[in-house]
């Protein structure tokens, strides 16, 4: 082993989390989590792993994709807006976006003509609003909603009216053409943050917009304190996962990610196609 030793100065053992992004990363092309890859992280888990994961998924589509894996440390979920117990089925900690920001983000929707899906967490449940489906990536995630989730899942007339202080995400998909120039206003909104990036299934652009003090670095920070570990370890593909290694202490990209994401990387693994993650912690981990 080289520097991801369990052991750390003086030969004190460290407490450390492996978190793993999903989409292009812990899961394969299908995506699903291979028999291989949960047969390696739930035994590692059973020798003493903390293992965890750190998705732009939803609790809707992050559960149940994960569940043959054992994971025994909260989640993040929605690029850090919320950490999640799935052993509890709650949300330990959401971070909301103030209700002036959201009228700020609706109003550079509304201007760009682009149509977008808001998350609230009302008494527990993340419920999503819409007012209008316009892309067909947008009615696709309509229709599984509607046919597994009714509750959740909500339309209305107008977002504004319903952007108050258990607002926690906007998104939308679409063209880099189309997306770019909102991007570039959203930047400039106080209070919220972004992630811009390209869909690794079906080649559109994915914007989504949080609290600025929402993001998988600051997942990793809430994680550490919260647990007491002393080192973190990640994976990731994409570029929406830099901020998790910029706050990490060990940075491994599968062999299938983006090039930003590989040169800040500490150590290449596998790609996802081949349990790319899997395989580097049968490696690395003791």
């Amino acid at each position: 082993m080289n520097n991801c030793a369990q052991k750390s100065g003086g030969g004190i053992i460290a407490k450390r989390l492996y978190i793993s992004d999903l989409d292009g990363t812990l899961l394969s092309p299908e995506p699903a989590v291979t028999e291989r890859t949960a047969d390696i992280i739930n035994s590692l888990i059973g020798k003493g792993m903390f293992f965890t994961f750190a998705t732009a998924r939803s609790v809707y589509s992050a559960v149940p994709i994960t569940a043959a894996l054992r994971v025994n440390v909260p989640c993040m979920l929605m690029n850090g807006v919320s950490i999640y117990d799935i052993r509890q089925k709650a949300y330990i900690k959401s971070e909301s976006i103030l209700p002036e920001a959201s009228a700020e983000v609706l109003s550079a929707f509304e201007r760009h003509g682009i149509r977008c899906f808001m998350y609230r967490i009302d008494s527990g449940v993340l419920t999503c609003y819409y007012s209008q489906i316009t892309t067909k990536v947008m009615r696709s995630f309509a229709e599984v909603r509607r046919n597994r989730y009714e509750k959740p899942f909500v339309q209305v007339g107008r977002l504004a009216d319903h952007a108050d202080s258990s607002t926690v995400y906007f998104t939308t998909t679409g063209p880099h053409s189309e997306l770019f120039p909102l991007k570039c206003e959203l930047e400039r909104i106080r209070g919220v943050d972004i992630a811009f990036y390209l869909d690794v299934y079906n080649g559109e652009w994915y914007l989504e917009v949080f609290s600025d003090r929402a993001s998988k670095a600051n997942g990793v920070d809430c994680l550490r304190e919260m647990f007491g570990f002393d080192e973190v370890v990640c994976f990731g593909d994409n570029l929406n996962d830099l901020p998790m290694f910029a706050q990490s202490d060990v940075r491994v990209a599968v062999g299938n990610a983006k090039p930003e994401v590989r040169a800040a990387a500490d150590f290449i693994a596998p790609p996802n196609t081949e349990d790319g993650v899997a395989r580097w912690l049968t490696d690395n981990f003791i």
